[in-house]
């Protein structure tokens, strides 16, 4: 995840809207490590936790029920 926050933060800065998609179990640590790069406004998206474990079914519903929060992230 830290990557992938340093990422959004580094194609934010360079004119590239981004947004971070990750498991729901790592929320405080977006925010904690957002404020802590100077970014805290990182827009970020949740989905449920546990991820890995997850059937190509129900990674597929978990992105349906995802794609409209991840739309309106990444046009705010």
């Amino acid at each position: 995840m830290s990557c992938g926050l340093r990422d959004v933060i580094s194609l934010e800065e360079a004119g590239r809207p981004s947004v971070l998609a990750a498991s729901s179990v790592f929320a405080d640590a977006a925010e904690a490590q957002a404020e802590a790069l100077g970014a805290p406004d990182a827009r970020r998206v949740l989905v449920p936790h546990p991820v890995q474990d997850r059937t190509d079914d129900e990674l597929r519903a978990m992105a349906r029920e995802a794609v409209d929060d991840l739309v309106r992230a990444i046009t705010a």
